[in-house]
């Protein structure tokens, strides 16, 4: 009988140190290329859907400027100016803050393509011209034009705590602060000197249906981001005077004047990138009743 013959064994290869190598370069690489994929992409997209809602901000905004007119008003009656408890120095500016024209509009058309609308704000030296509105929450309108159509630009809201034509203690306002300086997004620029500088600029006017209002800056600042500025409420005259210290300590800038506890305040808040906020407070000085 014929010998089987032995199939020869097969060996297994070795791979050298140096393939190996290779071959884990090549694999990080791999990795390293594909991440730069996922984060262009996203960063594509975020990019896109962020021009995508500022078109549609601006094309809300054209809208509402095409129906609505702004007008300046010199009052002639009505005209409350708000008690100050302490002499006021002849070359303060708040005697020529006082001679101010205030704004009034008719919210007619605003609230027929809106219903949530409570008045329109207006912050001298800033972008910051537009009607603002309020719902049950703050959430909603984070992330919903004044049209109510889905938008991340958002819209400018008050808080819902807040009772606009029966002034609390500190009535705020939010919006985003869009790059492009939409919104609240301006509100950057307050520190910058140029705005400080010129003390016209230390006012914020507002109307609503039943009041057109004038309100003094006495506070900006930018912070880490904290909820003890938006206290709408106070049990004691001493702990709104406490309150209102502590938002005057934190001003870069020092504003000649004094807040009381018979004052009222209006807060404007935004994103000061993704951990601070970007705060303005200001004291209500002169009313005039529709």
């Amino acid at each position: 009988m014929e010998k089987e013959e032995k199939k020869p064994s097969k060996k297994k290869k070795k791979i050298s140190k140096k393939k190996l190598s290779k071959l884990l370069s090549n694999i990080i690489i791999l990795g390293i290329l594909i991440i730069g994929i996922i984060l262009f992409t996203s960063s594509a997209i975020n990019l896109y859907q962020w021009y995508r809602d500022s078109k549609n901000i601006e094309k809300v905004t054209d809208m509402i400027n095409s129906n609505v007119t702004v007008q300046e008003v010199v009052e002639e009656e009505n005209v409350e100016i708000i008690e100050q408890p302490q002499e006021i120095e002849e070359e303060n500016p708040y005697w020529d803050y006082i001679k101010m024209s205030l704004i009034d509009v008719d919210f007619t058309e605003l609230e027929n393509i809106n219903p949530d609308t409570k008045g329109w704000i207006q912050v001298n030296g800033t972008n910051i011209n537009y009607p603002f509105v309020q719902t049950t929450d703050n959430d909603y309108y984070l992330f919903h034009a004044f049209d109510k159509s889905k938008n991340n630009a958002g819209w400018v809201f008050l808080d819902y705590r807040n009772d606009i034509e029966n002034l609390q203690k500190n009535t705020i306002l939010y919006a985003h602060g869009r790059w492009d300086k939409t919104m609240f997004g301006s509100l950057k620029d307050l520190l910058k000197s140029n705005w400080y500088k010129n003390s016209d600029n230390h006012i914020i006017k507002l109307s609503t249906k039943s009041q057109n209002t004038l309100w003094q800056v006495f506070s900006v600042y930018h912070i880490p981001t904290t909820s003890d500025y938006i206290q709408v409420s106070f049990n004691t005259p001493q702990e709104f005077v406490d309150f209102a210290k502590m938002l005057q300590d934190r001003s870069i800038y020092k504003f000649p004047t004094t807040v009381n506890e018979n004052d009222k305040i209006l807060t404007l808040s935004t994103c000061y990138g993704e951990k601070e906020k970007m705060v303005m407070h200001a004291k209500l000085i002169k009313v005039q009743n529709k």
